[in-house]
Protein backbone atom coordinates (compact mmCIF):
# COMPACT_ATOMS: atom_id res chain seq x y z
CA UNK A 1 0.00 0.00 0.00
CA UNK A 2 1.28 3.40 -1.12
CA UNK A 3 2.68 5.18 2.32
CA UNK A 4 0.22 7.74 3.49
CA UNK A 5 -2.69 6.36 1.91
CA UNK A 6 -5.43 5.29 3.59
CA UNK A 7 -5.45 3.74 7.16
CA UNK A 8 -7.24 6.29 8.82
CA UNK A 9 -11.45 7.39 9.35
CA UNK A 10 -11.99 11.19 8.59
CA UNK A 11 -12.47 12.04 11.97
CA UNK A 12 -8.93 10.49 12.89
CA UNK A 13 -7.36 12.68 9.68
CA UNK A 14 -9.20 16.20 10.71
CA UNK A 15 -8.05 15.59 14.12
CA UNK A 16 -4.19 16.23 12.54
CA UNK A 17 -4.94 19.46 11.42
CA UNK A 18 -5.08 22.98 13.12
CA UNK A 19 -4.90 26.81 12.45
CA UNK A 20 -2.00 27.75 10.68
CA UNK A 21 -2.97 31.26 9.69
CA UNK A 22 -1.85 33.14 13.21
CA UNK A 23 0.32 35.85 12.33
CA UNK A 24 -0.30 36.06 8.68
CA UNK A 25 -1.82 40.04 8.09
CA UNK A 26 -3.65 41.23 4.74
CA UNK A 27 -2.11 43.50 2.69
CA UNK A 28 -2.09 46.73 4.64
CA UNK A 29 -3.75 50.53 3.35
CA UNK A 30 0.65 51.51 2.79
CA UNK A 31 1.15 48.83 0.43
CA UNK A 32 -2.10 49.58 -1.81
CA UNK A 33 -0.99 52.99 -1.92
CA UNK A 34 2.39 52.19 -3.25
CA UNK A 35 0.46 49.98 -5.78
CA UNK A 36 -1.50 52.41 -7.11
CA UNK A 37 1.73 54.82 -6.76
CA UNK A 38 3.01 51.91 -9.16
CA UNK A 39 0.19 52.26 -11.56
CA UNK A 40 0.47 55.89 -11.96
CA UNK A 41 4.03 56.44 -12.41
CA UNK A 42 3.38 53.45 -15.41
CA UNK A 43 0.18 55.40 -16.78
CA UNK A 44 2.27 58.67 -16.74
CA UNK A 45 5.52 56.95 -18.90
CA UNK A 46 2.42 55.97 -21.49
CA UNK A 47 0.61 59.21 -21.47
CA UNK A 48 -2.76 57.27 -20.01
CA UNK A 49 -5.42 59.91 -18.88
CA UNK A 50 -7.13 57.21 -17.15
CA UNK A 51 -7.17 53.27 -16.13
CA UNK A 52 -10.73 51.97 -15.42
CA UNK A 53 -10.39 49.22 -12.80
CA UNK A 54 -13.72 46.76 -12.85
CA UNK A 55 -15.62 44.52 -9.76
CA UNK A 56 -13.20 42.26 -9.20
CA UNK A 57 -9.18 41.47 -8.58
CA UNK A 58 -7.95 44.20 -9.87
CA UNK A 59 -10.34 46.51 -8.09
CA UNK A 60 -9.38 44.59 -4.94
CA UNK A 61 -5.25 44.56 -5.50
CA UNK A 62 -5.20 49.02 -6.29
CA UNK A 63 -7.49 49.91 -3.84
CA UNK A 64 -8.58 46.79 -1.24
CA UNK A 65 -12.47 47.73 -2.42
CA UNK A 66 -14.05 44.26 -2.63
CA UNK A 67 -17.06 43.98 -4.91
CA UNK A 68 -18.41 41.14 -7.05
CA UNK A 69 -18.97 41.93 -10.49
CA UNK A 70 -22.44 41.87 -11.43
CA UNK A 71 -25.07 43.43 -14.12
CA UNK A 72 -24.39 46.33 -12.18
CA UNK A 73 -21.44 48.89 -13.24
CA UNK A 74 -19.36 49.13 -10.31
CA UNK A 75 -15.63 50.00 -10.53
CA UNK A 76 -13.19 53.16 -9.88
CA UNK A 77 -10.69 54.75 -11.96
CA UNK A 78 -7.12 55.99 -11.90
CA UNK A 79 -6.12 59.05 -12.82
CA UNK A 80 -2.08 59.46 -13.33
CA UNK A 81 -2.53 61.22 -9.78
CA UNK A 82 -4.29 61.24 -6.83
CA UNK A 83 -6.53 59.40 -5.08
CA UNK A 84 -8.90 56.73 -7.17
CA UNK A 85 -12.73 57.86 -7.98
CA UNK A 86 -15.46 55.36 -7.58
CA UNK A 87 -18.35 54.28 -9.75
CA UNK A 88 -21.29 52.93 -8.12
CA UNK A 89 -25.15 52.83 -8.13
CA UNK A 90 -26.33 55.86 -6.04
CA UNK A 91 -28.55 52.65 -3.51
CA UNK A 92 -24.57 51.15 -2.96
CA UNK A 93 -22.82 54.34 -2.08
CA UNK A 94 -23.11 53.98 1.51
CA UNK A 95 -22.12 49.60 1.30
CA UNK A 96 -19.21 50.22 -1.07
CA UNK A 97 -18.10 53.24 1.09
CA UNK A 98 -17.96 50.57 4.14
CA UNK A 99 -15.46 48.17 1.78
CA UNK A 100 -13.08 50.93 0.49
CA UNK A 101 -9.73 50.80 1.85
CA UNK A 102 -8.54 54.00 -0.13
CA UNK A 103 -10.99 56.16 0.20
CA UNK A 104 -11.86 58.54 -3.12
CA UNK A 105 -14.58 60.30 -4.71
CA UNK A 106 -17.67 58.52 -5.67
CA UNK A 107 -19.73 59.22 -9.04
CA UNK A 108 -23.37 57.54 -8.11
CA UNK A 109 -25.82 56.33 -10.87
CA UNK A 110 -29.49 55.59 -10.75
CA UNK A 111 -31.42 52.90 -12.10
CA UNK A 112 -32.55 54.21 -15.05
CA UNK A 113 -29.50 56.39 -16.16
CA UNK A 114 -26.38 55.51 -18.01
CA UNK A 115 -23.34 55.04 -15.57
CA UNK A 116 -21.03 55.21 -18.54
CA UNK A 117 -20.59 59.35 -19.19
CA UNK A 118 -19.36 59.82 -15.40
CA UNK A 119 -15.88 59.15 -16.08
CA UNK A 120 -15.34 61.10 -19.25
CA UNK A 121 -17.39 64.09 -17.16
CA UNK A 122 -15.51 63.77 -14.51
CA UNK A 123 -12.58 64.52 -16.49
CA UNK A 124 -13.94 67.03 -19.07
CA UNK A 125 -13.83 68.96 -15.72
CA UNK A 126 -10.45 68.74 -14.95
CA UNK A 127 -9.98 69.88 -18.73
CA UNK A 128 -8.91 66.45 -20.26
CA UNK A 129 -11.01 66.02 -23.46
CA UNK A 130 -8.91 63.21 -25.05
CA UNK A 131 -6.68 60.52 -24.55
CA UNK A 132 -5.69 56.85 -23.81
CA UNK A 133 -8.14 55.31 -21.40
CA UNK A 134 -6.75 51.95 -20.14
CA UNK A 135 -9.34 49.20 -19.42
CA UNK A 136 -8.75 46.63 -16.99
CA UNK A 137 -8.76 43.82 -19.00
CA UNK A 138 -11.90 41.66 -16.62
CA UNK A 139 -14.28 44.42 -17.81
CA UNK A 140 -17.40 42.44 -19.09
CA UNK A 141 -17.89 43.85 -22.73
CA UNK A 142 -21.18 45.46 -21.82
CA UNK A 143 -19.10 48.09 -19.52
CA UNK A 144 -15.95 48.60 -21.59
CA UNK A 145 -18.73 48.75 -25.22
CA UNK A 146 -20.49 51.71 -22.88
CA UNK A 147 -17.51 53.20 -21.89
CA UNK A 148 -15.75 53.04 -25.35
CA UNK A 149 -19.72 54.75 -26.83
CA UNK A 150 -19.56 57.59 -23.85
CA UNK A 151 -16.08 58.46 -24.05
CA UNK A 152 -16.28 60.24 -27.57
CA UNK A 153 -12.49 61.50 -28.17
CA UNK A 154 -10.53 58.78 -26.09
CA UNK A 155 -9.19 56.00 -27.32
CA UNK A 156 -9.20 52.80 -25.45
CA UNK A 157 -7.02 50.33 -24.81
CA UNK A 158 -5.90 46.69 -23.29
CA UNK A 159 -5.03 47.98 -19.41
CA UNK A 160 -3.14 45.17 -18.40
CA UNK A 161 -0.39 46.63 -19.62
CA UNK A 162 -0.41 48.46 -16.21
CA UNK A 163 -2.34 45.79 -14.18
CA UNK A 164 -1.12 42.88 -15.32
CA UNK A 165 2.45 44.26 -14.60
CA UNK A 166 2.07 45.56 -11.37
CA UNK A 167 0.47 42.40 -10.20
CA UNK A 168 2.76 39.67 -11.43
CA UNK A 169 5.43 41.09 -9.38
CA UNK A 170 4.53 40.02 -6.18
CA UNK A 171 6.18 41.66 -3.02
CA UNK A 172 7.45 39.61 -0.02
CA UNK A 173 4.13 40.08 1.82
CA UNK A 174 2.45 38.21 -0.87
CA UNK A 175 4.94 35.85 -0.91
CA UNK A 176 4.29 35.02 2.57
CA UNK A 177 0.63 34.71 1.89
CA UNK A 178 1.18 32.57 -0.94
CA UNK A 179 3.25 30.16 1.04
CA UNK A 180 1.54 29.45 3.75
CA UNK A 181 -1.48 29.10 1.94
CA UNK A 182 0.19 26.17 -0.11
CA UNK A 183 1.14 25.13 3.08
CA UNK A 184 -2.27 24.97 4.61
CA UNK A 185 -3.09 22.76 1.34
CA UNK A 186 -0.36 20.74 1.75
CA UNK A 187 -1.27 19.82 5.03
CA UNK A 188 -5.16 19.29 3.82
CA UNK A 189 -3.71 16.80 0.99
CA UNK A 190 -1.73 14.75 3.62
CA UNK A 191 -4.74 14.34 5.76
CA UNK A 192 -7.05 13.31 2.90
CA UNK A 193 -4.66 10.84 1.85
CA UNK A 194 -4.96 9.03 4.82
CA UNK A 195 -8.50 8.69 5.19
CA UNK A 196 -9.16 6.97 1.41
CA UNK A 197 -10.75 3.42 1.42
CA UNK A 198 -12.12 1.75 -1.09
CA UNK A 199 -15.78 2.43 -2.25
CA UNK A 200 -15.39 6.26 -0.85
CA UNK A 201 -17.06 8.77 -3.32
CA UNK A 202 -15.48 11.76 -4.87
CA UNK A 203 -18.63 13.61 -3.16
CA UNK A 204 -17.13 12.60 0.24
CA UNK A 205 -13.32 13.83 -0.55
CA UNK A 206 -15.07 16.81 -2.11
CA UNK A 207 -16.52 17.32 1.61
CA UNK A 208 -13.68 16.63 3.77
CA UNK A 209 -11.53 18.73 1.55
CA UNK A 210 -13.99 21.40 2.25
CA UNK A 211 -13.71 20.52 5.82
CA UNK A 212 -10.03 20.40 5.90
CA UNK A 213 -9.54 23.51 4.53
CA UNK A 214 -11.66 25.29 6.90
CA UNK A 215 -9.69 23.45 9.88
CA UNK A 216 -6.30 24.81 9.06
CA UNK A 217 -7.73 28.59 8.67
CA UNK A 218 -9.55 29.07 5.55
CA UNK A 219 -13.14 30.04 6.63
CA UNK A 220 -14.57 29.80 3.06
CA UNK A 221 -13.02 26.08 2.90
CA UNK A 222 -12.28 24.86 -0.27
CA UNK A 223 -11.94 27.01 -3.11
CA UNK A 224 -12.43 24.89 -5.95
CA UNK A 225 -11.71 20.98 -5.44
CA UNK A 226 -11.02 18.24 -8.46
CA UNK A 227 -10.79 14.30 -7.65
CA UNK A 228 -10.62 12.16 -10.02
CA UNK A 229 -10.31 8.03 -9.40
CA UNK A 230 -8.79 5.63 -11.90
CA UNK A 231 -9.81 6.17 -16.11
CA UNK A 232 -11.34 9.58 -14.85
CA UNK A 233 -7.81 11.17 -13.56
CA UNK A 234 -7.01 11.13 -17.49
CA UNK A 235 -9.92 14.11 -17.61
CA UNK A 236 -7.46 17.22 -16.51
CA UNK A 237 -10.95 19.06 -15.14
CA UNK A 238 -13.01 15.92 -14.06
CA UNK A 239 -15.88 14.16 -15.69
CA UNK A 240 -19.72 14.16 -15.34
CA UNK A 241 -19.91 11.12 -13.49
CA UNK A 242 -17.05 10.60 -11.67
CA UNK A 243 -16.60 7.02 -9.90
CA UNK A 244 -15.91 5.42 -6.38
CA UNK A 245 -12.30 4.35 -5.39
CA UNK A 246 -11.26 1.24 -6.23
CA UNK A 247 -8.34 -0.92 -5.71
CA UNK A 248 -5.50 -0.14 -8.02
CA UNK A 249 -6.71 3.47 -9.23
CA UNK A 250 -4.82 6.14 -9.64
CA UNK A 251 -5.88 8.82 -7.93
CA UNK A 252 -5.93 12.91 -8.36
CA UNK A 253 -7.04 15.41 -6.17
CA UNK A 254 -6.48 18.99 -7.18
CA UNK A 255 -7.41 21.50 -4.84
CA UNK A 256 -6.63 24.95 -3.31
CA UNK A 257 -7.86 27.48 -0.67
CA UNK A 258 -7.70 31.16 0.25
CA UNK A 259 -5.49 33.15 2.77
CA UNK A 260 -6.96 36.89 2.83
CA UNK A 261 -7.61 36.22 -0.83
CA UNK A 262 -4.49 34.41 -1.70
CA UNK A 263 -4.82 31.28 -3.32
CA UNK A 264 -3.10 27.68 -3.50
CA UNK A 265 -3.58 25.36 -5.87
CA UNK A 266 -1.68 22.24 -5.16
CA UNK A 267 -2.35 18.73 -7.48
CA UNK A 268 -1.33 15.22 -6.08
CA UNK A 269 -1.15 11.89 -7.89
CA UNK A 270 -0.76 8.46 -6.36
CA UNK A 271 -1.86 5.20 -6.32
CA UNK A 272 -4.59 3.70 -3.89
CA UNK A 273 -2.77 0.06 -3.31
CA UNK A 274 0.30 -1.09 -4.89
CA UNK A 275 1.41 0.56 -8.33
CA UNK A 276 1.82 -1.01 -11.62
CA UNK A 277 4.90 -0.79 -14.06
CA UNK A 278 3.02 1.16 -16.22
CA UNK A 279 1.64 3.84 -13.41
CA UNK A 280 5.19 3.72 -12.50
CA UNK A 281 6.35 4.56 -15.19
CA UNK A 282 4.41 7.55 -16.08
CA UNK A 283 4.58 9.01 -12.71
CA UNK A 284 8.28 9.21 -12.71
CA UNK A 285 7.69 10.61 -16.18
CA UNK A 286 6.08 13.56 -14.79
CA UNK A 287 8.45 13.95 -11.52
CA UNK A 288 11.33 14.11 -14.57
CA UNK A 289 9.47 16.90 -16.63
CA UNK A 290 8.24 19.02 -13.29
CA UNK A 291 11.68 19.46 -12.30
CA UNK A 292 13.02 20.20 -15.74
CA UNK A 293 10.93 22.48 -16.28
CA UNK A 294 11.92 24.06 -12.85
CA UNK A 295 15.42 23.83 -13.10
CA UNK A 296 14.49 25.48 -16.44
CA UNK A 297 13.00 28.79 -14.77
CA UNK A 298 16.41 31.51 -15.33
CA UNK A 299 15.68 34.72 -14.84
CA UNK A 300 15.34 36.80 -18.36
CA UNK A 301 14.59 33.55 -20.28
CA UNK A 302 11.00 33.83 -21.47
CA UNK A 303 8.40 31.90 -20.04
CA UNK A 304 7.78 29.82 -23.16
CA UNK A 305 11.77 27.91 -21.98
CA UNK A 306 10.21 26.28 -18.84
CA UNK A 307 7.11 24.80 -20.94
CA UNK A 308 9.30 23.98 -23.60
CA UNK A 309 11.77 21.90 -21.13
CA UNK A 310 9.07 19.83 -19.86
CA UNK A 311 7.99 19.00 -23.01
CA UNK A 312 11.40 18.17 -24.35
CA UNK A 313 11.89 15.74 -21.41
CA UNK A 314 8.36 14.11 -21.75
CA UNK A 315 8.98 13.26 -25.96
CA UNK A 316 12.23 11.68 -24.35
CA UNK A 317 10.52 9.46 -22.29
CA UNK A 318 7.78 8.75 -25.70
CA UNK A 319 5.30 11.35 -25.10
CA UNK A 320 3.69 13.56 -27.16
CA UNK A 321 5.54 15.22 -29.08
CA UNK A 322 3.73 18.45 -28.59
CA UNK A 323 0.03 18.34 -27.01
CA UNK A 324 -0.33 15.01 -28.51
CA UNK A 325 -1.50 12.48 -26.11
CA UNK A 326 -0.29 10.11 -24.15
CA UNK A 327 1.22 13.17 -23.64
CA UNK A 328 1.25 16.99 -21.83
CA UNK A 329 -2.30 18.24 -23.83
CA UNK A 330 -1.98 21.82 -22.32
CA UNK A 331 0.37 24.21 -20.90
CA UNK A 332 2.90 23.38 -18.56
CA UNK A 333 1.71 26.29 -15.76
CA UNK A 334 -0.02 29.62 -14.79
CA UNK A 335 0.60 32.43 -12.61
CA UNK A 336 -1.41 32.97 -9.71
CA UNK A 337 -2.01 35.29 -6.91
CA UNK A 338 -5.51 36.71 -6.35
CA UNK A 339 -6.70 34.73 -9.33
CA UNK A 340 -6.07 31.14 -9.30
CA UNK A 341 -4.60 32.22 -13.39
CA UNK A 342 -3.11 34.93 -13.93
CA UNK A 343 -0.17 36.41 -16.05
CA UNK A 344 2.20 35.03 -17.20
CA UNK A 345 1.68 31.71 -19.10
CA UNK A 346 4.08 28.96 -18.94
CA UNK A 347 3.20 27.92 -22.40
CA UNK A 348 5.33 27.69 -25.68
CA UNK A 349 3.85 30.77 -27.05
CA UNK A 350 4.78 33.08 -24.01
CA UNK A 351 7.93 35.08 -24.65
CA UNK A 352 7.34 37.25 -21.28
CA UNK A 353 11.05 37.39 -19.45
CA UNK A 354 10.94 35.67 -16.28
CA UNK A 355 11.83 38.31 -13.49
CA UNK A 356 12.09 38.45 -9.46
CA UNK A 357 8.47 38.33 -7.63
CA UNK A 358 6.97 35.89 -10.65
CA UNK A 359 4.98 32.70 -9.24
CA UNK A 360 4.15 29.98 -11.27
CA UNK A 361 2.24 26.49 -11.03
CA UNK A 362 4.10 23.97 -12.58
CA UNK A 363 1.85 20.82 -13.73
CA UNK A 364 3.58 19.33 -16.67
CA UNK A 365 0.10 16.74 -16.48
CA UNK A 366 0.80 13.46 -18.63
CA UNK A 367 -2.57 12.51 -19.85
CA UNK A 368 -3.17 8.68 -20.96
CA UNK A 369 -6.74 8.98 -22.58
CA UNK A 370 -9.35 5.89 -20.70
CA UNK A 371 -6.54 4.58 -18.56
CA UNK A 372 -5.41 7.34 -16.24
CA UNK A 373 -3.38 10.74 -15.60
CA UNK A 374 -0.99 11.94 -13.40
CA UNK A 375 -0.40 15.63 -12.02
CA UNK A 376 1.99 16.41 -9.73
CA UNK A 377 1.29 20.75 -9.37
CA UNK A 378 3.75 22.85 -7.14
CA UNK A 379 4.08 26.25 -6.97
CA UNK A 380 7.24 28.11 -7.53
CA UNK A 381 8.52 31.80 -7.59
CA UNK A 382 11.39 33.49 -9.14
CA UNK A 383 13.49 34.88 -6.78
CA UNK A 384 16.72 36.98 -7.80
CA UNK A 385 18.86 33.92 -8.57
CA UNK A 386 16.46 31.69 -9.62
CA UNK A 387 13.20 29.64 -9.24
CA UNK A 388 12.12 28.28 -5.23
CA UNK A 389 9.41 26.15 -4.36
CA UNK A 390 7.02 27.50 -2.00
CA UNK A 391 6.56 23.79 -1.18
CA UNK A 392 8.44 20.32 -1.09
CA UNK A 393 7.11 18.55 -4.34
CA UNK A 394 5.67 14.96 -3.86
CA UNK A 395 8.51 12.50 -3.24
CA UNK A 396 8.12 9.36 -4.58
CA UNK A 397 5.23 7.18 -6.11
CA UNK A 398 5.74 4.73 -3.08
CA UNK A 399 6.06 7.86 -1.06
CA UNK A 400 4.33 10.87 -2.23
CA UNK A 401 4.55 12.88 0.57
CA UNK A 402 7.87 12.06 2.15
Amino acid sequence: MTIGVGGKTPEQALATLSDMTEGFDPIGLSEIKSRIAKAQKMMAEKNWAALYLHAGSSLYYFTGTRWPDSERMVGAFLLPEGDPVYISPAFEVGTLNQFMTVKGDVLPWEEHESPYPLMFNYLTKLGIKKGTIGIDEATPFFVSDGLAKAGKGFDFTNGSEVTAACRMIKSEHELNLMRRAKEMTLEVHKATASMLREGITTAEVNDFLHTAHQKVGAPKGSFFKIVLFGPDSSFPHGVKNPKPLEKGDMVLIDTGCQLHDYLSDITRSYVFGEPNDRQREVWEAEKAAQIKAFEAARIGEPCAAVDIAARDELEKRGFGPGYKTPGLPHRTGHGIGLDIHEWPYLHMGDQTPLAPGMCFSNEPMIVLEGEFGVRLEDHFYMDKDGPVWFTEPSHSLDNPFG
